[in-house]
């Protein structure tokens, strides 16, 4: 049975198949004399040892398309990066450091900024203009007034998203949102998400849930369709989607539920209507440049590459060379300066971490 790994703690690994359930699995021990760890987000090959109680193992691991260290997960499609666009004031060297990350990684990544309520128009375009020449996507939403959060979700459907940010920027409070209907319509996020639900522990796909008019049609005329249909079939599809104990009472512990018949429901809900899957990171205030040689730094930066072959002198660090295209185009306003300064700030730290 093959399946997607959506967390894993201590050694056990939570395996979602599709239609199936989740389960319980171990890692064979191969894996260890091979020194390769299964993680989050990989789609794995399990046999089942236990069918009753939703328990199996992992014996094999498929390529990963992708790897991320920090977050620990493997085939992430996309990453979503949220800063506030006021209170607190964007941090755009922050920013742009995740960015290099991201393309070092070879991720694609959208910008997202929060509390555009508390912005006016003019604001929003320099926010914008500053990232137009990078051709990363630029995003602005409200959670707190539900604006922009349909467009963002249709943006990560069907994909699994790494989520990024610094602390409160409002990053709990989209990811309440972008999760199942099912539980946004009990009214319990408030109540028992509001203190740190997404404080992250371990790497988790959390299920991107559906909400906009057009995917809830979607999903009424299913349950519409589902209804018309005879209940033996009904029963004998809820009862064949398993999902392992110990995954329901950590998910009870979490929410502080007592009833483990509910907390099932509201899995089996989630899961079979996921249209996506997103990954929550922990919050940052500070990043490292990665470590390359300060020679590949321009690479990272996507508008600097039209203009690198033109430079005179071959190759050019961007910085203070006659002649550099790169800083034409920065006079010429193709080149944002915050994208610049930045620049020039990661480039004299891979200088000086080069010297020791």
């Amino acid at each position: 049975m093959k399946g997607k790994i959506i967390k894993g703690i201590a050694g056990f690994y939570y395996v979602y198949a599709r239609g199936r359930g989740i389960y319980e699995c171990k890692a064979r021990g191969a894996f260890r004399k091979k020194k390769i760890k299964p993680m989050a987000g990989d789609v794995v090959e399990i046999e089942i040892t236990d069918p009753a109680e939703a328990e199996g193992n992992i014996v094999s691991i498929a390529e990963r398309r992708s790897l991320l260290i920090r977050p620990a997960v493997a085939n992430v499609d996309q990453a979503l990066v949220i800063f506030a666009a006021c209170r607190p004031m964007p941090n755009f060297n922050l920013l742009d450091r995740f960015l290099v990350m991201m393309e070092q990684a070879q991720i694609p990544t959208t910008i997202l900024f929060n509390k555009v309520d508390l912005i006016d128009t003019a604001e929003r375009e320099r926010i914008r203009a500053i990232y137009a020449a990078s051709g990363y996507p630029v995003h602005f939403m409200s959670a707190k007034e539900n604006l922009g959060v349909d467009e963002i979700r249709c943006r990560l459907s069907g994909k699994i998203t790494t989520v990024a940010g610094p602390s409160g920027v409002g990053k709990s409070s989209l990811i309440n949102r972008l999760q199942s209907a099912a539980r946004m319509q009990t009214g319990g996020i408030s109540a028992k998400l509001g203190r740190g639900r997404h404080t992250t522990r371990h790497s988790e796909l959390i299920p991107l849930g559906e909400e906009s008019p057009v995917v809830m049609a979607d999903v009424l005329n299913f349950r519409k369709r589902e209804k018309t249909a005879s209940s033996d079939r009904g029963a004998e599809s809820a009862c064949r989607f398993l999902v392992n104990r110990h995954f329901i009472e950590d998910e009870a512990r979490v929410l502080e539920e007592d009833s483990l018949e509910a907390i099932y429901r509201e899995i089996r809900s989630k899961y079979q209507g996921a249209r996506g899957f997103i990954v929550d990171t922990p919050g940052f205030s500070s990043l490292y440049v990665p470590d390359f040689k300060k020679e590949d730094l321009a690479f990272f930066f996507p508008e600097f590459l039209p203009y690198m072959n033109a430079c005179r002198f071959q190759p050019c660090t961007h910085t203070h060379e006659p002649q550099c295209a790169v800083q034409k185009a920065l006079d010429a306003g193709e080149i944002s300066r915050s994208r610049y300064d930045s620049y020039l700030q990661m480039y004299r730290e891979l200088s000086e971490r080069r010297r020791y």
